[in-house]
């Protein structure tokens, strides 16, 4: 049986396909030039061509946070908690790898701090994962691969851990028995392109950048997880926390219980995701009693109306989100 299929029947999924998934590709950009979709800068290394390195949309921020503080106490009368992770921008990391003439301004090296200071000041459960990839870069392991928008099993794994961490000491009491974690297996490599080669470079590029060794982990037989099996806890977010790339099976390992996980491409937003959770059967049949909320630090300004960033299907207003929000939840 393949990674794929064993992570298929393991995981309770609402989204998509596991592997290929695009983090924030807009419909426009997508029109575009190949060229003006990936910064190429030295060494092979890639980076995603649509996000500003230089501006910083602080009342973008402001909403976006307003929004997750109303859905963390619609989601607290229910008795759930909400913890937000923040993915941070790849480009914070490799700074000395972009061209001469794409730099970050002070701005947005800022931004992610700028964010965990509205989060904290809101209330919101949440923690710096930047200071935690950063002091993992720093130990000289990578968090992204080279020529993909993704993070390292490394960096996904200490991220779970921290989150792990963070829901024992809110919510000590997990509902499920000891034992019900899944069994991390071993690990394989597998030699290809990164998504952002692979979907925008010509393939004399390619020959030129060459390939990003993917490090992944076979699922163990008697893994447990099991679609049957109540998860204390869920994960929504986009293709970063997919199966593929660790972070669910090691929150799960972590808190030796179940963890379920719904995602899809990050061009579908963080806001329709997890109203796609919220209103799905699953969740009325067994809410959680934690909801882990994965969020992208480049596009976390970015509300529920975002045109042109996400797809058509999933843009509508503020107020409209509020509505699904506060149907889901019974209010």
């Amino acid at each position: 049986m393949s990674l794929t299929s064993r992570l298929t029947h393991t995981f309770k999924r609402l989204g998509t396909p596991l592997l290929g998934a695009t983090l924030v590709l807009s419909m426009s950009a997508a029109q575009a030039d190949d060229s003006t979709l990936v910064i190429r800068g030295s060494d092979g290394w890639l980076f995603p061509g649509w996000g500003s390195l230089t501006e910083v949309d602080a009342k973008g921020i402001d909403n976006s946070t307003a929004l997750i503080k109303e859905a963390r106490d619609a989601l607290n009368a229910k008795n759930i908690k909400l913890q937000v992770i923040v993915l941070p921008d790849k480009t914070l990391f490799y700074q000395d790898k972009l061209p001469a003439d794409k730099k970050l301004s002070a701005d947005v090296k800022q931004r992610y701090q700028l964010i965990m200071s509205k989060l904290k000041g809101a209330g919101i459960s949440t923690f710096d994962d930047f200071a935690l990839l950063n002091q993992l870069r720093n130990s000289g392991t990578d968090v992204f691969y080279r020529t993909d928008q993704h993070w390292t099993q490394p960096a996904a794994d200490a991220t779970a851990v921290a989150s792990a961490e963070l829901i024992k000491r809110e919510v000590p009491n997990l509902a499920g028995s000891p034992g019900t974690g899944m069994v991390l297996g071993k690990e394989l490599k597998e030699r290809r392109f990164g998504d952002l080669a692979e979907r925008f470079l010509t393939p004399d590029q390619q020959k030129q950048t060459g390939r990003d060794t993917f490090v992944v982990r076979r699922q163990e037989a008697a893994a447990g997880l099991l679609d049957s099996t109540p998860a204390p806890v869920h994960v929504t977010g986009h293709s970063m926390v997919q199966p593929y790339f660790g972070f669910p099976q090691k929150l799960s390992n972590s808190l030796d219980r179940p963890v379920s996980v719904n995602w899809k491409p990050g061009n579908v937003g963080p806001w329709i995701m997890l109203l796609e959770y919220l209103e799905s059967a699953d969740f009325k049949k067994n809410p959680p009693q934690v909801l882990v909320w994965q969020m992208f630090e480049p596009s976390y300004s970015y509300g529920p109306q975002a045109t042109g960033f996400w797809d058509n299907a999933s843009n509508m207003s503020d107020s409209a989100w509020r509505q699904r929000l506060h149907g889901a939840l019974g209010r």
